[in-house]
């Protein structure tokens, strides 16, 4: 039942999926910005309303292995000092991260200043 009201919520609003995209990637690209002005290296993998955190200096993530070799003592940092900033993402380098249609840009951008006092402080 909540499942079809989802779906049935969903298609009251025609740009639900666009919009997802959009928000995911303002938070993505904010934060990479904010971690490359403190020379913190990462990567950002994103899709619609998911994305993951890897600190490497690696071109592309695609698998387990590509995950085991970026710096998880580094994520463990971010994500303890993001906790501190009232920001809670998921707890492992190996799990995914959502944002949702109710993050508006004041939310997405308390996100990304958050995030710019952590990597101040990890770098």
């Amino acid at each position: 039942t909540a499942g079809l009201k989802q779906l049935e919520l969903i298609t009251q609003y025609p740009d639900f999926y666009s919009d997802l995209a959009n928000k995911t990637e303002r938070l993505a690209t904010g934060i990479k910005r904010v971690a490359a002005e403190c020379h913190i290296p990462l990567l950002i993998n994103h899709t619609c309303g998911m994305f993951g955190l890897f600190f490497t200096n690696q071109d592309k993530i695609e698998n387990f292995n590509d995950v085991s070799n970026c710096n998880s003592e580094r994520f463990n940092q971010f994500f303890h000092g993001m906790l501190t900033q009232g920001v809670y993402l998921a707890p492992s380098a190996f799990e995914a991260g959502f944002i949702s249609i109710a993050h508006n840009n004041e939310i997405i951008d308390q996100t990304i200043a958050a995030a710019k006092v952590v990597c101040k402080q990890l770098s």
